[in-house]
């Protein structure tokens, strides 16, 4: 028997200790091993029984990611890292520095299922989930790669590889990890889950997690929005606007509709209006993003006036909303950009059709 130790809860650490016939404290000192110290090795942790630690190496091994390649923007810093699962599988994750704020955007599955036509990820298909050992990984690493410049990790972000709602029993063991003050103790006010809007898991989410929530919509008609997402044929628009209407949101929190404007397709004045007729009421606030464009896309950025025309029509209307700043323009940042080039380079890309139909 060999399991992974980071791969599991408290609840599972302590049913461990108590069949190696362990103190019960014994589950907490290994819980705030593994995921507040971020060893890996049964070696350092010292304060446990040495007989405890053979047990636990004969028994259990920690899960490993390996760093292909990291690079570093010139233009603002950020990191972006593409790492190898032990499948031999790839995943990216991102750093971002802005000022005292430090995100770091996570993955949370190889490849995905949504088919967004915008999205690099999207062309390679769901391969398969992560456990929420290689999320809380990638998270450790992160940390680690900002305190080498000085600087603690203070925001967290699902918003890399994959649909974290489709991910929903590793991204829920995971955001018990990262919440627990014994683990990586974050504020739930500094972690961000985003969705392309499977609003039933959404709900289930909101009701035993007060983390905050981003929601792409990208399009004010079902038309174009269905041509950008096909997840859109599952979760239209108006089932996503009731169901931001029925979340749990608590007072003074909003959720944030991420709006990626394309050029000549979502981002005109008269959408912008529409826009606003849609949210009138709601609990949100809009971040625009203008659309990286990348070899594997036909669709254009548009002009900046464009995306402040469009900001400016949704503040006069009483919406907050933000210009998101784009990061590691330089470094294939955008989400999927580094794995397409990593294996377009050795010869290997290869567009999936593994993109599945959305079934509630």
């Amino acid at each position: 028997m060999n399991h992974k130790i980071d791969n599991l809860s408290l609840t599972e650490l302590k049913e461990v200790v108590t069949q190696l016939n362990e103190k019960p404290f014994r589950a907490t000192q290994l819980f705030k091993w593994i995921y507040q110290k971020g060893v890996t090795s049964f070696d350092e942790m010292t304060d446990l029984p040495l007989e405890f630690r053979k047990k636990l190496i004969e028994n259990f091994s920690f899960t490993k990611l390996t760093v292909v390649e990291q690079l570093e923007s010139q233009l603002d810093g950020s990191i972006k890292v593409l790492f190898r699962l032990e499948d031999d599988n790839f995943i990216e994750s991102v750093l971002m520095f802005d000022g005292k704020r430090v995100t770091a955007c996570l993955s949370t599955q190889v490849g995905c299922r949504m088919g967004c036509q915008f999205c690099n990820t999207a062309k390679i298909g769901l391969i398969r989930n992560l456990t929420s050992a290689e999320i809380i990984r990638q998270i450790i690493y992160l940390r680690n790669l900002a305190e080498t410049k000085k600087k603690p990790l203070t925001n967290l972000v699902f918003m890399g590889m994959g649909e974290p709602l489709d991910n929903f029993d590793n991204l829920t063991k995971s955001l018990d990890i990262i919440l627990n003050e014994e683990a990586l103790n974050f504020s739930h006010r500094k972690v961000t889950v985003s969705t392309c809007g499977i609003m039933d898991k959404l709900n289930l989410l909101a009701k035993h997690y007060k983390v905050n929530i981003a929601i792409s919509l990208n399009a004010v008609t079902n038309k174009i929005r269905s041509k950008l997402m096909p997840v859109n044929k599952r979760y239209p628009i108006e089932e996503i606007i009731n169901g931001i209407k029925k979340l749990p949101i608590p007072k003074r929190k909003r959720i944030t509709l991420e709006y990626v404007l394309i050029d000549g397709l979502n981002n005109t004045t008269k959408d912008a209006n529409l826009l606003v007729k849609q949210l009138k009421g709601l609990p949100i606030k809009v971040n625009l993003i203008l659309y990286n464009k990348t070899k594997l896309s036909d669709f254009h950025s548009p002009q900046l006036n464009y995306a402040l025309n469009f900001q400016k029509t949704l503040i006069n209307n009483g919406i907050a909303t933000f210009i998101r700043k784009s990061f590691g323009q330089d470094i294939e940042a955008a989400c999927g950009q580094l794995y397409a080039k990593y294996y377009s380079e050795r010869g290997q890309w290869k567009e999936s059709n593994l993109t599945q139909e959305i079934k509630q």
